[in-house]
């Protein structure tokens, strides 16, 4: 059971992820998020759960990588391109390719560096280009921001199909990006913290759009601070690797 669990959960997942384009189907926008959205909360989770049970396995990675692919690249293609960009059919279902294919190889790289000693990002505490996660989460933000406001503008295809392939070019960059380990609160602050995760949980609950909207934004702010945080790690590593003069 140590080792079905955590599977257990990524195949929760991927139907969770792969339910989405259902939902979109029939039209229920906000069904198909909520349940990429799931996928997301359960990807998560099933590796930390792999770790609490050493139950890790390379079955798991090679399945969580598989779900990862279906649910945060097909699925928000999928969606995206029911809700706005079957109105441009060429180029919105291009942009829909492009950011399944990202998402694919994002996930292809990471697999092939997994046993790589030498990964600088990695050893600094950050990540090689945005998750698929945080990538599925970007993608929907046009959509998160219509469900808010209900304006028009942000369902236009040609703006859906310029962001859907702006974020597919950051899935697979090389830029820095946090990550959970980068995150380090001060102690005298940690409660403050807590505090605030309890606020933003209840802003999900009371205006779930206006929130996500806002987390997604406040993620691309944070990407130069990524950037230029790593430099100066970066900067640091290399003057402690000089020799004493």
């Amino acid at each position: 059971m140590r080792a079905v669990l955590p599977n257990a959960i990524t195949a929760a997942a991927l139907c969770s992820g792969l339910t989405g384009i259902r939902f979109a189907i029939d039209g229920n926008w906000s069904m198909a998020v909520f349940a990429i959205l799931l996928a997301g909360m359960l990807d998560g989770i099933d590796g930390r759960i792999a770790r609490l049970l050493k139950a890790q396995s390379r079955f798991g990675a090679e399945l969580d990588s598989l779900a990862d692919s279906l649910s945060f690249g097909t699925a928000p293609a999928i969606v995206l391109f029911l809700w706005a960009l079957h109105d441009l059919p060429r180029f919105g279902w291009f942009a829909s390719l492009a950011f399944a294919i990202c998402c694919a190889l994002r996930l292809a790289r990471f697999n092939a560096r997994i046993d790589l000693d030498d990964q600088p990002h990695k050893s600094a505490g950050f990540l090689t280009g945005v998750p698929a996660p945080v990538g599925a989460g970007l993608a929907f933000l046009p959509l998160f921001l219509w469900q808010a406001t209900g304006e028009a503008e942000f369902r236009h295809p040609v703006l859906v199909t310029v962001w859907l392939a702006i974020v597919a070019f950051l899935m697979i960059s090389n830029l820095p990006t946090l990550s959970w380990s980068s995150i380090r609160p001060r102690r005298h602050i940690r409660l403050e913290a807590i505090a605030l995760a309890g606020l933003v949980f209840a802003a999900l609950l009371t205006e779930p759009w206006w929130t996500l909207a806002v987390l997604s934004i406040i993620y691309l702010v944070l990407m130069p601070y990524a950037f230029v945080n790593y430099g100066k790690i970066r900067r640091q590593r290399a003057a402690a690797k000089q020799p004493a003069a």
